[in-house]
């Protein structure tokens, strides 16, 4: 139970994360947000953005429906305003999805293809564990661009996530 637990807590914890993220960019000075920097998806929301398609594409492989992706970032920049309100949509398929997971579900492999090419198969708890994992690693490069921007970025540690957030999972 312990496994199911965690995947349920992280679920939360990501969404809690993402909804600091998401205040701490919109607190920026007007044209901070998209303005052009030396990273790998060129400013802030089009990082975020990343994270957002990233999580469609494994929603899709967990629910067996193809995502219709070709590559990790669409082609056209949200507004951050947009941006939230889709990924805190998400954000809540997760929560749901891992709430609903039983064992023996959360161990089952999935098959799937790729973005860039190539079969994979991963359990859907790892697929979850990905995601968030995935989202942290990205929400650290927006936090670097945050302090590119003389602000000092929302904390976002798990720690913090547990003192301030019950858990009843």
């Amino acid at each position: 139970m312990t496994v199911l637990r965690n995947l349920r807590m992280l679920t939360r914890y990501s969404a809690w994360a993402n909804q600091r993220m998401f205040d701490g960019v919109a607190a920026l000075p007007a044209g901070e947000a998209t303005a052009k920097r030396t990273t790998l998806f060129g400013n802030m929301v089009n990082t975020l953005n990343h994270n957002y398609v990233i999580d469609l594409i494994w929603k899709g492989h967990l629910t067996g429906v193809a995502h219709g992706f070709t590559k990790r970032i669409t082609d056209v920049e949200p507004s951050l305003e947009e941006l939230r309100g889709n990924q805190t949509a998400l954000d809540a398929w997760y929560i749901d999805y891992a709430d609903g997971l039983t064992e023996p579900l959360s161990e089952e492999v999935v098959q799937f293809e790729y973005v860039d090419g190539g079969s994979g198969a991963i359990s859907r708890g790892d697929m979850l564990l990905h995601i968030v994992n995935h989202k942290s690693y990205h929400r650290g490069f927006v936090a670097e661009m945050i302090c590119q921007a003389k602000v000092r970025p929302p904390v976002m540690d798990l720690p913090v996530f547990l003192r301030e957030v019950p858990l009843n999972i």
